[in-house]
């Protein structure tokens, strides 16, 4: 791959004012109404509805529902720096299989990747550690930061 390719690959979406302001909306409210929308930046239902399913379809945005684990039942939460011999991308191909993994990156720095688990408790996270983790190919070694508490988690950032 070119440089002039690499580049063109993560040039952003060109997104115009409207555009912008229905992701803010639904940022604010995932389950606000097409109508409701279409009123606040100008719009038809219908318009809204195409533009919405267009940034979906484009990869833009996901409208999701976002669980709060201790609700549900995981106790424990932790993000894991991983260090790699050989091929990041292949572990991470390998890390971002289980189950328990929600957030895979990879960085540079102390760790090649970093990885978000949710698990019910820590019996789990051991587990996941010795016998999923460690024991995938090009693992070196690993680092856990257990969640004591998450402090702040927001997905409205807008978009700027």
């Amino acid at each position: 791959m070119t440089t002039a390719t690499r580049h063109s690959a993560l040039r952003p979406a060109q997104l115009d004012d409207v555009s912008k302001a229905i992701i803010e909306q639904l940022q604010e409210d995932g389950r606000r109404s097409y109508a409701e929308i279409g009123k606040a930046v100008g719009l038809s239902e219908a318009a809204v509805r195409q533009r919405v399913q267009r940034l979906t379809e484009a990869g833009v945005m996901q409208i999701v529902a976002v669980t709060d684990p201790l609700q549900l039942g995981f106790y424990r939460q932790a993000m894991i720096g991983v260090r790699v011999s050989g091929d990041t991308r292949l572990v991470a191909d390998r890390l971002a299989a289980l189950e328990a993994v929600d957030y895979v990156v990879l960085t540079a720095g102390a760790f090649d990747i970093l990885v978000e688990v949710v698990c019910e408790d820590d019996d789990e996270l051991i587990a996941l550690l010795n016998s999923e983790i460690r024991a995938i190919e090009h693992v070196v070694s690993t680092e856990t930061f257990v969640y004591l508490k998450l402090h702040k988690q927001h997905y409205n950032w807008g978009t700027r």
